[in-house]
């Protein structure tokens, strides 16, 4: 049996104290299964087993290209039990984008849902790949059943536990490389800023593969010993059905999940009184679409939660008694976190004007996998440069401005497309909307307003130009209006800005 220090604290012994404290507590709950704290730990030690017979080396990549499922959870505890690194990948990209990811992390074994094998069967060569579930030999079949092997592996709280790779909304992903250490800080700071306890019953629908989802809802959770539902995918009526049924306490979902549930006409029908904490994050929420849904659910506590993946992810958190003086605020910094925020020249600006906020945190990752230079530029002057534009106010509350790289230079004047969005969210007819810079002679960059339109409702771009010019400055207020039938996101319901300013 090798010499593990007992002073050691990994994400493995979170999960290791719950299933001693609690063995019979149901831990988790998807599709008809239901797994007990210790049941759950017996499994992922069985999965670690698995890995570790591949004859893999310590620290070595574990790839996962799956949606959500217990085989899924399953498959990251059992990779940092074995002392590897996972590497959690979205299962929307293409060939060309998962070889990138293959290739970069250097992943030594793949774990793959079977309905997406044909499209890893296209770049794959002659990796080993398991499945996740749905098979005779997948991971979730060993896991469940069988002798638990005696797994006893030596991991530091230094040692990297996850490569997560940033959404690329503006550039290739980066694979930020997160110890144990920096992920547990982050649970604790879960835990305090957002009023976890053990009886929560949370619902979890966002994709584990992205960082808010396992980080900081289904992790936290499992080290306190509550009982969390996980659904496979987001679904606006599975969602409103299962808080219904199952009595779910806490929920959280990227504001691209709450537009069309504040719109969905089931809520006439559901009973939501048991949901008492409600988090939103991952992208910019609307406030026209926050405030309707604090009206109608005065007793539901919302948190907007904001960071990015190299703080493990959260950075900052608006409380529930917060929200009525400053509804698009995303808070102050969390247990773990200093903030400051700096010009370009890397000297703090005055409250209330623009900056870049940057991060002090023994949650930061490590840097960027294999890019020592990008590394550099983000970690400066002893701070982490996030790219978000920032104001804070003499009480520390932080206001996002935008990603610096998708503010508008019009005619030479700095212009946040948030600010934009905001004026536009309030016509009736508008679903969505994201504002970019496209080129123009005259004024550098034009503001450019990108509109999806309601069902049932019509709108015209002189009505919106008209209708924002109201609202905001001249120099704000769109030049064009072009209307799409959807906006391009990741998973993570992050807007790829990218996209939209390459069509245009």
């Amino acid at each position: 049996m090798t010499n593990v220090d007992v002073r050691v604290n990994t994400i493995d012994s979170l999960l290791r104290r719950s299933a001693s404290r609690t063995p019979d507590a149901v831990a988790l709950r998807f599709a008809d299964r239901d797994w007990t704290y210790r049941a759950l730990d017996d499994a992922v030690t069985r999965a670690a087993g698995r890995l570790l017979a591949l004859d893999v080396k310590a620290g070595a990549r574990i790839a996962a290209f799956g949606v959500n499922s217990d085989a899924y959870l399953i498959g990251f505890l059992g990779a940092v039990r074995a002392g590897l690194v996972h590497v959690p990948i979205n299962f929307a990209l293409k060939a060309g984008e998962l070889r990138y990811l293959l290739e970069d992390s250097g992943a030594s074994v793949v774990l793959v849902d079977p309905l997406l094998r044909t499209t890893l069967d296209e770049v794959v060569g002659d990796l080993p790949v398991i499945a996740l579930r749905d098979a005779d030999d997948s991971l979730l079949a060993t896991a469940s059943d069988g002798p638990v092997p005696d797994v006893n592996v030596d991991v530091a709280p230094t040692d990297l536990a996850q490569l997560l790779y940033t959404s690329g909304t503006t550039s290739a992903p980066k694979g930020a490389m997160m110890p144990h250490q920096a992920l547990v800080h982050e649970y604790v700071s879960s835990l305090l800023g957002l009023d976890f306890t053990a009886d929560d019953a949370p619902l979890i629908a966002m994709p584990l593969y992205h960082s808010a989802g396992m980080h900081v809802f289904a992790l936290p959770y499992l080290s306190i010993g509550a009982t969390i539902s996980l659904i496979e995918k987001p679904d606006v009526g599975e969602i409103l059905r299962l808080v219904e049924e199952r009595r779910i306490g806490s929920l959280f979902l990227a504001p691209t999940v709450w537009v069309p549930l504040a719109n969905s006409p089931e809520l006439d029908s559901r009973d939501l009184s048991s949901l008492t904490k409600a988090q939103y994050g991952a992208s910019i929420m609307p406030v026209t679409v926050l405030n309707r849904l604090r009206e109608r659910y005065p007793d539901i506590g919302f948190y907007n939660c904001f960071g990015q993946s190299e703080i493990g992810p959260l950075a900052t958190i608006l409380r529930p008694e917060e929200h009525a003086d400053r509804p698009a605020s995303c808070g102050r910094p969390v247990f773990f976190v200093e903030t400051r925020i700096v010009d370009g020249d890397g000297n703090d600006v005055p409250l209330g004007e623009q900056g870049e906020v940057c991060y002090r945190s023994p949650q930061l990752c490590n840097g960027y996998w294999n890019k020592p230079e990008a590394t550099e530029e983000a970690f400066t002057d002893g701070w982490f440069h996030s790219g978000d534009l920032v104001t804070s106010d003499d009480r520390g509350y932080i206001t996002v401005v935008d990603r610096i790289k998708d503010v508008i230079n019009t005619g030479g004047v700095l212009v946040a497309s948030r600010e934009v969005e905001d004026a536009v969210y309030l016509h009736p007819a508008v679903a969505e909307v994201a504002v970019i810079g496209t080129p123009d002679e005259k004024w550098i960059e034009a503001v450019t307003a990108v509109v999806v339109v309601k069902d049932g409702q019509t709108a015209t771009e002189d009505e919106l130009i008209a209708f924002v010019k109201e609202r905001i400055a001249p120099f704000k207020v769109p030049k064009s209006v072009m209307f799409v039938d959807e906006l391009p996101r990741n998973q993570s319901g992050k807007l790829l800005k990218r996209e939209l300013r390459a069509k245009a």
